[in-house]
């Protein structure tokens, strides 16, 4: 019981339903305060009056009254002497022996609101009774001051009567204010958040399933935006998941294919290697393109079948020499001064980088590999230009070319397998695994610009190491 009593309270309708008890009991609370002050003034002004009409009766009488009359009259307007002040004058109309000392004075012609409340609760507080003053205005202008003098026991004895019906009253209507808010905020809140909830719960169990989407039915114009925005989520995540399951069955395939695919051109590699001595002229000129051919089909199944592996192991980053190694991937791809592509290495001959020299090898390699193609393609004579530096945060690495640009749809999948390549007939795994070495150093690569005049990439390496979250 206990433990159930406990998960309740940590739910949205036990907390909604102990604070709205404590709010309707505070305002209720904030009502009963000024209202026993209000009641306890009214009281001493009902006394006042009844004196007041006691003492009109001894004036009218013109010191008629007898002693027992006048013990009647005081006895009926519960007070012990009436004090008027009339014409300047102040004149002991009724009196009777006071029990005691007077305790306090109580003037309620100047009395303010926190006065009231004050002296009110001082009143119940205080067990004992005790002889107090009362000043007060006569009523119907009947001079220019009243003042009695009466027990506090009487009035203090209405004022716990009046508070405790107060508090049976406020407590019946906190608990019925409280019990129907429960029930309203239960049924436009709670059950449409816990229906929400279980339509999640229910879609996390089989995403791929597109009838688990959730329905927008709230009325709450809160709860309907949410529950749109979740069926939009949903929708998105169901054809994202079965468009990642086809892309996932297509990639099995194609490394299966790769793999057959390799070892074929592999032997047929190694025959094309023995017609390069061929006699025949014809033959001897082909076999140097039937052999890049048969090469760069045999690199695009390793790359297939590499990418297909797993994750790159984390970087094993040191210092290096970037004009050094920018020197060994232009040597590397075979650029050198016979060739009508100029490659330029614009890096200082001292800077040094930390990163995984083999690694950044292969990023750009391909990108200056891609840069070399697509100079090629225009048959027109190019550059090709490497260019780094550093600042307080990153290092940084430029390749540029002057070749035709990338076509805009080249550039909306730039960095994704088999989503478009850099050039006509690419897969774009070249760049895929470029971009995903570089986030392994904690930086990125990113398209700095591709126009008429060319195109250029830049790789961002912080010099930073990453702080774990939290």
């Amino acid at each position: 019981m206990a433990e159930r009593r406990k998960s309740f309270l940590k739910t949205l309708s036990g907390r909604f339903l102990i604070l709205t008890v404590i709010f309707v009991v505070l305002a209720e609370v904030l009502i009963l305060v000024p209202s026993i002050a209000r009641f306890r003034a009214d009281f001493m002004l009902t006394r006042l009056k009844q004196a007041q009409i006691a003492a009109l009766t001894q004036l009218a009488a013109e010191d008629m009254v007898s002693p027992d009359l006048e013990k009647e009259l005081l006895a009926n307007a519960e007070v012990y002497n009436v004090v008027l002040r009339r014409n300047e004058v102040r004149q002991l109309v009724l009196s009777s022996p006071v029990p005691g000392e007077i305790h306090e004075t109580y003037d309620l012609r100047m009395a303010g609101p926190w006065e009231l409340i004050r002296d009110a609760f001082a009143c119940l507080l205080d067990p004992k009774d005790r002889v107090i003053r009362v000043i007060g205005y006569p009523v119907q202008d009947a001079g220019t001051l009243i003042e009695v003098t009466m027990d506090t026991k009487p009035m203090r004895e209405a004022m716990l009567d009046y508070g405790l019906r107060i508090l049976a009253l406020s407590a019946l209507i906190s608990v019925v204010t409280a019990f129907l808010l429960f029930v309203a905020v239960r049924r436009l809140l709670v059950l449409p958040i816990r229906r929400v909830v279980r339509h999640m719960q229910t879609y996390a169990e089989a995403p791929e399933d597109a009838r688990r989407v959730i329905e927008p039915t709230a009325d709450v114009e809160e709860l309907r935006i949410a529950e749109e925005a979740l069926q939009s989520m949903q929708t998105q995540l169901t054809g994202n998941l079965r468009q990642k399951e086809r892309l996932a069955q297509l990639g099995g395939a194609v490394a299966k294919i790769s793999h057959d695919l390799r070892n074929i051109l592999t032997t047929a590699q190694l025959f094309a290697d023995r017609l390069e001595g061929s006699a025949d002229p014809v033959v001897a000129r082909s076999a140097p393109k039937l052999i890049a051919s048969i090469s760069r089909a045999v690199s695009l199944c390793e790359s297939t079948l590499a990418f297909g592996k797993a994750e790159e192991p984390p970087p094993q980053l040191r210092r290096i020499n970037l004009a050094q190694l920018a020197g060994e991937v232009v040597e590397g791809e075979g650029l050198g001064s016979e060739t009508t592509i100029t490659c330029l290495i614009d890096v200082p001959p001292g800077l040094m980088i930390r990163a995984d020299g083999e690694q950044l090898y292969r990023v750009l390699s391909n990108l200056i590999r891609n840069a070399r193609q697509a100079i090629e393609a225009t048959g027109q004579p190019g550059t090709i230009e490497i260019s780094g530096g550093e600042d307080e945060k990153e290092w940084w690495v430029r390749v540029g070319d002057t070749g035709p640009g990338l076509p805009q749809k080249a550039r909306e999948h730039l960095f994704a397998a088999f989503q478009g390549g850099a050039r006509k007939g690419g897969t774009g795994l070249g760049l895929a695994i470029a971009a995903e070495l570089v986030r392994g150093h904690g930086g990125r690569l990113e398209l700095a610009r591709s126009d008429a005049e060319g195109t250029e990439f830049a790789i961002h390496l912080p010099k930073g190491t990453a702080e774990p979250p939290g």
